[in-house]
């Protein structure tokens, strides 16, 4: 869906201009200009935290106007009061700090930064200040965040971030009751912009565990039926047994079903498309296709390992766990672990009433607990 950003004309004025380009004046002399790091703007709203990497390169005036904004507690007590469902948001205006205003919603804080380069996309997650129709010089405190791709926008705005974390926050935003005119009927707040130096990126979990350091990892499954424990086969399949670790941690198995049930076989469990809840962006990026790592384990009982497609390296989240012996699985599909407590929980949701397959009755796997054995 396309939105355009909301807003009202205005007076023109420019306080708080020359500070901002005072700032990017300062920052574009310093000796040290090469060496200040990337920065990042926390927003912590009243539906969750979103994160927002600067882009002063891009946009320097903007850049400086917003963190001296932010760092003087301006964006505090504003709401986001206009939204496109599944569109965008706005806010930042100074003027929804009162509920009184509303009527002057989209009015506030523009007119304080000359224009800049205009932003030949817009894509998913952009962070764009919101300009008065005809008047290039109007941008300010107020911007817009984009929740997909709007190609009908580009080369219009001029984008001074991105959204690295929390666009699902955005989108939850972005689905708040509106009036006829697009202004929201409630009040998701701004508590507070807090400016931080982008943090260095962290190591891949369990990227750097040894065979022997990842054996003494279990995970524990906690189902609709009750817990089970399986153990690691690192030695036979690392890659698989790293990226279950990281799956479990970062919550992407959470709220999936027990979609497979075929007694003797196999109960199968983990796939996204049985997802209680959509995955949220930094969820997304832990999910990727497995290059298989078959073995000479054999599928007995209780093994456990990783389902996929026709092609053999289109295993993602999704695997099963063997209620019987199927030497037609062995080396074609990624054998990584077995359970060690639990098989009566196993046979019981391999007892479920069924619909051929399909449990009758929805088994989740509510979430996957990875422990590690002293």
């Amino acid at each position: 869906m396309t939105g355009r950003p909301h807003h009202r004309r205005a007076a023109h004025r420019w306080p708080g201009a020359m500070a901002a380009l005072m700032l990017v004046a300062a920052f574009e002399s310093s000796p040290f200009h090469a060496q200040v790091p990337p920065k990042q703007a926390v927003v912590e709203t009243s539906a969750g935290t979103l994160i927002i990497d600067l882009a002063p390169a891009d946009a320097p005036n903007h850049v400086a106007y917003f963190t001296k904004q932010a760092g003087e507690g301006a964006y505090d007590g504003t709401i986001f009061h206009r939204m496109v469902k599944y569109g965008m948001v706005q806010g930042g205006d100074p003027l929804t700090k009162d509920p009184s205003k509303r009527a002057l919603y989209g009015t506030g804080g523009l007119n304080m930064i000359k224009a800049e380069a205009r932003a030949p996309t817009m894509t998913r997650g952009s962070v764009a200040a919101v300009l008065v129709p005809g008047r290039p010089d109007s941008a300010g405190a107020q911007f817009f965040i984009v929740v997909v791709d709007q190609p009908g926008l580009a080369g219009q705005y001029t984008v001074f971030g991105h959204v690295s974390d929390g666009l699902e926050v955005v989108q939850k935003i972005s689905e708040t009751a509106v009036d006829d005119k697009g202004v929201a009927l409630e009040r998701v707040e701004i508590k507070h912009v807090t400016i931080r130096d982008t943090p260095p990126p962290t190591p891949e979990p369990f990227s750097i565990e040894t065979a022997q350091e990842l054996a003494a990892y279990r995970g524990i499954l906690d189902t609709g039926a009750g817990a089970i424990t399986i153990e690691f086969f690192p030695d036979k399949a690392p890659a698989h047994v790293r990226q279950f670790l990281r799956l479990a941690q970062a919550g992407v198995l959470d709220g999936t079903a027990f979609h497979r049930v075929v007694p003797g076989f196999v109960i199968q469990t983990g796939a996204l498309a049985s997802r209680a809840a959509p995955l949220t962006e930094r969820q997304q990026r832990v999910v990727h296709n497995l290059q298989p790592e078959f073995n000479d384990t054999k599928h007995v009982k209780g093994i456990v390992s990783m389902a996929r497609a026709d092609d053999p390296a289109s295993a993602t989240t999704s695997f099963f766990i063997c209620t019987g012996t199927s030497t037609a699985l062995d080396g074609q599909y990624t054998a990584f672990g077995r359970v060690v407590e639990g098989m009566a929980v196993v046979e019981a949701i391999e007892a479920s009433p069924r619909n051929g397959e399909t449990p009758l009755t929805r088994i989740e796997l509510r979430g996957v607990r990875v422990e590690r054995r002293q």
